[in-house]
């Protein structure tokens, strides 16, 4: 074992170190809306926003590609968020009464957002229900259940001894209006005094607090329960709103009554209350703002904020619940007026931004924060590298589109500074939506940016037509007022218009969008707007099924009447595919005009040139449940599961009546290549048990009776058993994958191009393509003919295809390699073809189809695979190297890298939670080994395996000097025996401190010294400790990395290696080939391979 590990030593080493070169998983953004938020903050003056959420995350974010990110130790709601303007500090109180201080600041050349400390207050009355921070932010007060206010102190971040007593705050009040005052509702800081507090209580008490002489100057008394406050910058008044919907204002000169009477803006029928309001002074008419407040019989379910300044009268109506709102303003705190320019919304599902400057109170096109989840998202597509042309028509097409819609005001929110490098390269990120749209983001920075969107329902008749969330209209009523604000909209107008798939060639900029109802749309580019009649293609597949009956939805009818469409992209034509049922698989090969499309009853070859139909093949089963038009479901017969049961009841009878027979256990093991136990039941199970009692005697078998009750029995690892599955399942027919590809089918010299499709229920169809040349393509056929059936013994689903030359290249996109974007594939003959299926990955030569490398997933740890991607991985030190490797993601939400051909685990990472359903089939894979994965409905976490390419916030704050200490360096790490030398002269020194104290009589310093001393005693011994535990972790360290090196070498002859001969029975792999294109013969089957080991 030494020699093999010395022989092998090197190698490994060796491979370990350009591994790292190669791979190395991170999670490196989040993308997207934050996930339940609940709370919002603003710094003016470095301009910097902080969103809290319910799962205790701190965000905050400044210009574009400026994010820091901060986490909570517990996981609770963050209810509240204040900012220490320009102080580059924020401070957040969770619902479990815990207050934060976090700091903006720099490690390693970035700036991070950490906690510094921490504070929390316990008792039930002194539960935290409001905070104010005044202009100094030297202080903030607490308001709290039980009425009193405490003060903490920002600096030390500790309570002060000065509270503000709630009897001390009303003993001039009237004993009618002293009971049951309730908790402090609100508390706001005097704009021109900041010792002068406005205090606020549940019942409608309001208090005037002179917090430098602790004495009330004025109390007012409202009628109404307290919901906020607000002053008016002149700080001689000030506005309450109540839960009847009404709002009054106050001067502080005259406490007996408001100066009007209070007003209901919507009533005089019952309203909801106001939850918050602001009064913001102008040079003109000032702004009230206010959300809530709407009637409650007939909008009490509206989301609204209303906005009003003189005559203008706005209800801004959201689609989901405001949880808080602020305006942005450039003065500071000498200017006579507020002039607030924006309008912040955070509500539910997104951040809205209204400026409040425009005409017509327009929204802002946000450059991050987008609401990825407007609409559902059903799918997503990663293309790299845009070329110019392709990517500013686009651009320049969602300009034009958002040009009347959005704000042309710059972003207000601008803080801090990026330091990310210019991206290289032009990606786009495309997502598909339930309500038939198409988005396409820029993919290339961190920020996510939405650049255009393509709507497909404007092609189709549909039932309702409503307008765009941010179109900016009036609604049908006159009063309120309403506009309709914002992007997400949950509801579809129909759910037949779902985008199912989406293929896009980077050169030319073509689209092909697929639908649920089974239309597929061809898109082109244009700069111009045009007028035109869509035409549709109709395409059956299961012509040759006369019996089959659709009962499913029906299809979507293309509008008759010529349709408008704006620059960017428009329709072409439709391909609309019998019977509608949702697109599966789509392929589109621009460079011989094809376009392959599949859904759960079979295939279609379409040329896209002639618009003909060059071949449709229908994979349903004569028993399969699909074929009446009932959407497919998994479903076991009841003769079956009969079957199965009388089966598994004679079996365990047999066993009963036969000998006992010594029982091999399997070992437990969590090594990748080590298998799991087979189960009883298994017939290899049974076979194995069988065969020792057929070879020994008897009197062997009672001698080894005996031995295994004193003696451990031997732990042999088996693999585990994969039964095959059932042709009758009513999934098999539904069409996994379509794949086009130029290589050797009919002999080894000469390439031909083919067209290949993979099924659920294993099956591969390959036809070979006879495409005309250029000069005469319009006028003769494109003719496609059958040539081999592949069959997957055990009936795996194919999860992904491609064909690989022979240096192990995946063979690259035809108009790629004819405008010189990629080197040409090597045609000299030893073709491969890499099948994935979701049990394993298998290598094939080509033309004969005999198996070269394997590797089984299922049969080892279980796990199955959802998504596949052939990447090439770039070095991060040497530009010249690279190798080609297949990316796979499982069902137990772990990322894996295979090599290619040898099918050699490189790298395996946990990454997406084995729960997360949603998560795992949501992921989409980059070509240079990035990856993104919905971790919410509305957030996209973007992962890297490439050592080379990882795009992570590199963003600096910059402060002013003096605004804050500078955080404190880390002391340098002592030795273990300083340490303790260290420690030692403390206690000796205190101890001698003591003695001293005895000798002169102190009494209170011999009561407090031995405390202290105990503590200090108690605290010393445990520096040595980690350094002993480092050392542990070390020494386990280095025991890991050599079973890791051993297990590495031990692989080499795994059952994973080159396949040499014939294989076993069992195996997952190749049941059968059929080859069409042998003369005289129906059908060659492949040669079976046998048994799993």
């Amino acid at each position: 074992m030494l020699r093999f590990i010395r022989r092998g030593g090197q190698h490994s080493a060796e491979r370990e170190k350009l591994k790292k070169e190669l791979f190395a998983f991170n999670k490196t953004v989040e993308h997207g809306f934050p996930n339940k938020p609940s709370s919002i903050s603003f710094d003016p003056k470095l301009k910097l926003l902080a969103i809290g959420t319910r799962t205790g995350v701190v965000k905050v974010y400044g210009g574009p590609g400026v994010e820091f990110i901060g986490v909570h130790k517990e996981e609770s709601p963050v209810s509240q968020l204040f900012f220490l303007p320009d102080q580059g500090r924020i401070v957040s109180l969770l619902e479990n009464n815990t207050l934060h201080l976090w700091e903006v600041n720099i490690k390693d050349g970035n700036s991070v957002l950490e906690e510094v400390k921490e504070f929390s207050l316990e008792g039930r009355l002194l539960q935290i229900t409001v905070c104010c921070m005044p202009s100094d932010c030297q202080q903030l007060f607490l308001g709290t259940e039980g009425g009193n206010i405490y003060v903490l102190d920002v600096v030390s971040f500790e309570l002060l001894e000065h509270i503000i007593y709630q009897d001390v705050v009303i003993q001039n009040v009237s004993d009618d209006t002293k009971s049951n005052l309730g908790a402090v509702e609100g508390i706001a800081a005097h704009p021109t005094e900041p010792n002068k507090l406005l205090i606020g209580y549940n019942r409608g008490l309001i208090v005037l607090w002179d917090n430098k002489t602790c004495n009330a100057d004025q109390t007012f008394v409202g009628n109404q329960q307290l919901e906020s406050l607000s002053w008016h910058r002149n700080g001689t008044q000030f506005m309450t709103a109540h839960n009847d919907g009404s709002y009054a204002i106050w001067n502080i000169n005259d406490p007996t009554k408001p100066e009007k009477e209070p007003t209901i803006p919507y009533g005089p029928f019952p309203c909801k209350a106001i939850t918050k309001v602001q009064w913001q002074s102008t040079k003109a008419e000032p702004f009230i703002i206010f959300s809530g407040g709407m009637p409650r019989a007939s909008y009490g379910d509206r989301h609204c904020i209303t906005v009003m300044q003189g005559k203008k009268h706005v209800v801004f109506d959201f689609t989901s619940r405001v949880l808080d709102f602020f305006t942005i303003s450039d003065t500071d705190d000498e200017c006579e007026f507020d002039d607030p320019h924006s309008l912040v919304v955070l509500v539910e599902e997104e951040l809205v931004v209204i400026d409040l400057q425009s005409e017509g109170w327009l929204t802002f096109n946000k450059p991050y924060l987008a609401s990825l989840h407007a609409s559902a998202i059903t799918t997503s597509t990663h293309v790299s590298n845009i070329p110019n042309d392709v990517w500013e028509k686009i651009v320049k097409a969602g300009e034009v589109q958002m040009a009347e819609t959005f704000s042309q005001r710059e972003w207000p929110i601008a803080g801090g500074k990026n330091l990310s490098e210019e991206p290289l390269s032009k990606d786009l990120l495309m997502t598909g939506h339930e309500d038939g749209s198409v988005r396409f983001w820029d993919a290339s920075t961190l920020s996510l940016k939405l650049l255009y969107k393509l709507t497909t329902n404007s092609v189709f008749l549909s039932e309702s037509d409503h307008p765009e969330g941010n179109a900016g209209g009036e609604g049908d009523e006159d009063w309120p007022p309403f506009r309709k604000v914002g992007t997400f909209d949950p509801y579809s107008d129909d759910p037949r218009l779902g985008i199912q798939k989406i293929t896009m060639c980077a050169v030319t900029g073509e689209l092909t969008v697929a639908g649920t109802a089974g239309q597929v749309l061809a898109l082109k580019l244009g700069e111009e707007e045009v007028e035109q009649t869509i035409e549709t293609h109709p395409v059956n597949i299961v012509s040759d099924h006369d019996e089959f009956v659709w009962k499913g939805h029906e299809q979507l009818n293309v509008k008759t009447d010529a349709v408008k469409m704006a620059p960017g992209y428009q329709t072409q034509m439709v391909v609309q595919l019998t019977p509608p049922a949702a697109v599966t698989a789509i392929a589109h090969n621009v460079e011989k005009g094809l376009l392959a499309m599949g859904t759960s009853h079979g295939y279609a070859l379409y040329d896209l040139v002639q618009n003909k139909v060059v071949a449709t093949n229908c994979t349903l089963n004569p028993q399969d449940l699909s074929a009446s038009g009932e959407t497919p479901i998994r479903r076991k017969s009841l003769r079956k599961s009969l079957r199965e049961s009388f089966r598994r009841l004679r079996r365990k009878r047999s066993r009963k009546e036969k000998t006992e027979k010594p029982r091999v256990e399997a070992v437990p093991t969590t090594d990748l290549d080590a298998p799991t136990p087979e189960k009883e039941d298994s017939p290899a199970a049974e076979e194995g048990a069988e065969k020792p009692a057929e070879e020994e005697p008897k009197a062997e078998i009672e001698e080894k009776k005996e031995e295994t009750k004193t003696e451990e029995p031997e732990r042999v690892p088996v693999e585990r058993k994969i039964e095959a599955r059932s042709m009758d399942d009513s999934m098999t027919s539904m069409v996994r994958c379509l794949y086009f590809a130029t290589t050797f089918i009919r002999d080894g010299t000469t390439p031909t191009p083919t067209f290949w499709a993979g099924t659920n229920a294993g099956i591969i169809y390959v036809y070979t393509l006879n495409v005309p040349n250029e000069e005469k393509r319009s006028e003769d056929d494109v003719t496609a003919e059958l040539g081999k059936e592949i069959r997957l013994k055990h009936h795996a689903p194919v999860v992904a295809m491609s064909v690989i030359d022979h240096d192990g290249y995946p063979l690259p996109d035809p108009t790629d390699v004819k405008n010189e974007r990629t080197k040409a594939p090597n045609m000299s003959g030893g073709h491969s073809i890499v099948i994935c299926s979701e049990e394993q990955f298998k290598v094939f030569s080509l033309p004969n189809l005999k198996p070269k490398h394997k590797h089984k997933l299922t049969a080892h740890d279980g796990s199955r695979v959802r998504k596949v991607s052939f990447i090439n991985y770039r070095s991060r030190s040497d530009d010249n190297y690279s190798e080609n490797c297949i990316s796979c993601l499982s069902n137990l939400g772990e990322l894996s890298i295979y090599s290619m051909p040898h099918l050699k685990n490189q790298i395996k990472k946990s990454a997406i939670r084995r729960e997360d359903i949603t998560g795992i089939s949501s992921c989409v894979f980059t070509s240079v080994g990035e990856g993104f994965y919905l971790l919410s409905p509305s957030e996209y976490e973007r992962f890297s395996l490439s050592a080379r390419y990882i795009k992570e916030p590199m963003c600096m704050l910059e402060l002013k000097e003096g605004m804050r200490p500078s955080p404190p360096e880390p002391e340098p790490e002592q030795p273990a025996e300083s340490k303790e030398e260290e420690a030692e002269a403390k206690t000796e020194e205190k101890e001698a401190e003591a003695e001293t104290k005895e000798e002169c009589g102190d009494d209170a310093a011999a009561t407090e010294t031995p405390a202290e001393t105990a503590e200090e005693t108690a605290a010393a011994p445990e520096e040595p400790k980690e350094e002993t535990t480092e050392t542990a972790e070390e020494t386990a360290q280095k025991a890991d990395e050599l079973v890791e090196e051993v297990d590495q070498l031990l692989a080499k002859t795994s059952v994973n290696d080159t396949v040499e001969g014939d294989e076993t029975q069992q195996d997952i792999t190749i049941d059968e080939v059929k080859d069409y294109q042998v003369e005289g013969e129906a059908e060659a089957e492949a040669k079976p391979e046998g048994e799993e080991q």
